[in-house]
Order: C-alpha cells, then structure tokens, then sequence
C-alpha cells in the first residue's frame, strides 16, 4: 500500500487498475478520469481531399467486445469509488461509444450523479463522409461516492467567472490546438486524446479546494497535473506508457504556480456577520438612504434601526427583498443595492468594507 505523500505531485508507472488497488481508502479529493472509449472505429478515415486522418487507432483503446471493455471499466471505478473521500467527487469523461455503459455501471455502483456536463466543441473534427451529423460534444459526468457524498462545489467562483451568471451545464471550449498541443520532434501529436486546459480548468476549480489532492487514473501527457499544479492543488498520476509519462513530466516541469483570490476560493468565503445597525453607525449607510435593485430600480429607503421602509410597510431587508420578489424568503444582502463612494454596489459589499475598517 502506497503512503499518500509519497506518491504526491508524481506520476507512477504502471496498470491503472494495479496502482489503484494500493492507493489508500478514502485518501482523494478529486478524481478526473479520461478512460479509453472503445472507439470501435474500422478502417481508414480520410478527409474530403482524401489525405488520412489521425484518429484514434491506439492499442490501449481496443478491446474484444463489450463485456470485456465493461469488466475493465467496473474494476477501474471500484477502486475510484473505494479511494475517494465522502467530502470529494469524480468526473468521467467519454463520448457516445462508452459513455451510456460508464453511466449505468456508475450508477450499479452507488455513485450518485450530480452531473452530466456537454463539452460543445467549438472547432469539432467534420464527419468526413457526410453520412452522420458532425460529433461536436463530449458527457462528462460528475457524480459523488454515493447518495451520502459531500461534495465541494464553488458555486460563487464559477458564477463569478460566467459573467456572473449561473454556470450552465454545456461548456464551450475548443479542442485542444496549437501551441498547447503536445507534439514530437517530427511534429506528429503525441497524444491522439488530449484535452484542453480550459476544460481542465473548469473542472479542477469548480470541484476542489486549494491544495486538495487530484488523481488522475488515465494520465496520459498530464493536462490534469498541469492545471492542478498551476491553480494549487496537488496532482497524483497514473500512465503506463513511457511516451506519454517523459512529455508530461516535461510539461509539468514548466508549469509554475499562478495563485490568485479566484484560485484560493476567496469568493466562497462566508461574508461576515455585520448588522444593517452596524453598517448605519459606522456611517456606511445613511438613514433615509435609498436602495435600489440590481437594475437601479428605487425600491426602499433605510430606517435608523436597520430596518428598511416602503408602500408596504417597514420590514428587515430579508423580508422586504421577499415581498419585493414574491417569495416567502430571500436574502436581502444580496438583492439590495446602493451607492457607496460614488460606486453602486450590492449592499453585502459594505460589510467587508466593514470588517476591512475594523
């Protein structure tokens, strides 16, 4: 049995589903897993000016039936399932060859979906003969260890980074080109699956805490170690090919740590506990202020205990922003707005301002 530190930022050699069994019981944060698809695909696939293309013809991704590819995958999930924290989540990535049985094996498992994310590629690859729609999306799934799970989610950071929207459940991200695609000396791809860092990003930062452990059972040429080690988490990997295991240490060799407030989560901290009463003497609010909604919509002015006053009577801000909206309850530090400063801000703002003044 491996002891975790040991094994930490480092990636091992050899069968997934061997290291994984030595890898201690509820010991990961997060799991990314990029399995192989079984692609099943025949023959040579050309372009329309009859030049081949480069798909995915690996030895690693053939199997000799169904059952053989499902027994490999209910082995692998078993151990992610057994060496995964109550506190953590997995995400599986596949397409439509394989990602139906990943599912329902998941499910005959216990995990628990949470999940199922569209990757829209926004430069797929064309269906070269025309005889299928083009294929421009990958499912991942994200699901915890069972229907008990606890799972983290940066709601507030991924809103944040949507334009301070609700994140949706369909990414669109480009393939993996360019300068970030890994090539050899000869300029031939090294790796015919890998993925973009965008991708990665979304999911290491929308499911995990600064310095948690990621493992990555499928590592290939190391995307998921890359990000992790730039955002501050920590990475495990598991590859048995020494192709892919030499570019990826020299990929991660280069990566260097850019931690920022939207890495460290700072968003997800609870504001602190400052009273409207608070606010009002240590002159952050005025009595008689007005404030407003979002949209800059008058709504209601302050009272000298906190409380805040219209048409419809005098309420705290939770239950005036409720009978505003309609609702039994709403949080009204987050629906109100005002002017602080000369700048119109939501009136949460004013308690750090608070705290930063204390």
């Amino acid at each position: 049995m491996y002891i975790v530190n040991d094994i930490k930022n480092k990636i091992i050699k050899g069968d997934s589903l061997e290291i994984l069994k030595n890898i201690p019981s509820e010991s990961i944060d997060l799991i990314f897993a990029d399995p192989p698809y079984y692609m099943q695909t025949e023959g040579e696939l050309l372009r329309t000016n009859g030049t081949k293309f480069n798909g995915v013809e690996d030895t690693w991704d053939k199997f000799s039936g169904f059952e053989e590819y499902d027994n490999f995958c209910i082995g692998w999930l078993k151990e992610c399932q057994r060496i995964l924290k109550i506190t953590g989540s997995i995400w599986v990535i596949g397409s439509f060859q394989n990602i139906f049985r990943i599912g329902k094996i998941m499910q005959d498992l216990g995990f628990w979906i949470l999940n199922d994310i569209i990757w829209h590629k926004t430069n797929p690859v064309p269906n070269f003969g025309g005889t299928r729609f083009c294929n421009a999306h990958e499912t991942l799934l994200w699901c915890g260890k069972n229907k008990k799970t606890k799972f983290t989610f940066n709601y507030k950071t991924m809103k944040y980074l949507n334009n301070d929207k609700q994140e949706k459940s369909v990414w669109n991200i480009g393939l993996c080109i360019g300068n970030e695609r890994l090539k050899d000396d000869s300029g031939v791809k090294v790796h015919s699956t890998q993925k973009p860092e965008e991708l990665l990003y979304k999911i290491i930062l929308s499911s995990s805490k600064p310095n948690d452990l990621v493992l990555d059972p499928f590592f290939g040429t190391g995307t998921t170690g890359a990000v992790a080690k730039r955002i501050g988490r920590n990475y495990i990997g598991i590859e048995r090919e020494e192709k892919y295991i030499y570019y990826a240490e020299k990929r991660l060799k280069e990566i260097n740590p850019e931690i920022n407030e939207i890495t460290e989560l700072s968003l997800e901290a609870k504001p602190p506990k400052v009273p409207m009463k608070k606010l009002l003497e240590r002159g952050l609010l005025t009595e008689e202020q007005s404030l407003y909604t979002s949209k800059g919509e008058e709504v209601c002015k302050v009272k000298a205990d906190g409380n805040v006053f219209n048409k419809y009577g005098t309420l705290s801000i939770h239950k005036m922003s409720a009978k505003l909206l309609g609702l039994n309850n709403n949080n009204g530090w987050d629906y109100f707005y005002a002017y602080y400063d000369n700048e119109f801000i939501p009136i949460n703002k004013l308690r750090y301002i608070y705290k930063d003044l204390s």
